[in-house]
């Protein structure tokens, strides 16, 4: 596989990678951080699951993609 189209391939998972966590819900509030906030545990469901495995799924696309692009050089 041409080098540069890798290079690409990798760019391309970035972007839908930052997007992907951006769309991400965000569950918890600043009490959060200091210990406090809601302790009610819940499932995903729906679209947020769907966001999530995606999250996954693009970052193992691109570590794969970076590891193979270091072997080619």
């Amino acid at each position: 596989m041409n080098q540069t189209l890798l290079q690409i391939f990798e760019t391309i998972i970035a972007i839908c990678l930052i997007i992907v966590i951006l769309l991400q819900n965000r569950g918890t509030s600043l009490g959060g951080v200091f210990g406090g906030g809601n302790a009610v545990y819940r499932t995903k469901r729906g679209m947020e699951k769907g966001l999530f495995i995606a999250t996954i799924v693009l970052s193992v696309i691109f570590a794969g993609l970076f590891v193979i692009n270091l072997f080619i050089k």
